[in-house]
């Protein structure tokens, strides 16, 4: 090992105490409130198309979704999904309001640029690959449901 590994070592060990501990409850507790609280709000657009515009069950999924992903658009644009974002962490980013804001936030961060080289590519930067390995997850699992069904 070279004398400048063993420095590095060094100091990664000398560091860790001083290094204030995260506060992994706390975290997960916000994270756990804030996206029951986006899951309840979404079951809440959803009863609401359920009763007064006569969706059924099985169709009522898209107008939520993309309610939920407008909101969140909105919010992004306002500067308001980031205030939640960074309160709390993966509780809003793992429901579909977390896509809408990263593809938003990408898109205005390249507004300068003009809208069709600026935030219309950009914008799909992410959205890209997202959609991509949905895709391939979803056409591999059906081809490996396909095939348990025909051959067991």
């Amino acid at each position: 090992m070279s004398n400048q590994q063993k420095l590095k070592d060094n100091y990664k060990e000398n560091i860790k105490a001083y290094q204030p501990k995260p506060p992994y409850f706390t975290n997960c507790l916000k994270a756990f409130i804030v996206g029951g609280l986006i899951c309840t709000f979404g079951q809440i657009i959803e009863n609401f198309y359920l009763r007064y515009f006569d969706y059924s069950k099985e169709n009522v999924g898209n107008p939520t979704v993309a309610t939920l992903v407008l909101i969140s658009a909105i919010l992004t644009g306002l500067g308001i999904y980031d205030k939640i974002g960074q309160f709390a962490g993966a509780g809003s980013a793992i429901p579909v309001t977390g896509f809408a804001n990263s593809m938003t936030s990408a898109a205005l961060e390249h507004k300068s640029e003009g809208f069709v080289l600026g935030v219309a590519t950009n914008m799909f930067k992410l959205a890209g690959s997202v959609i991509t390995f949905g895709v391939v997850a979803a056409y591999v699992i059906g081809m490996l449901r396909y095939a348990f069904k025909t051959f067991f």
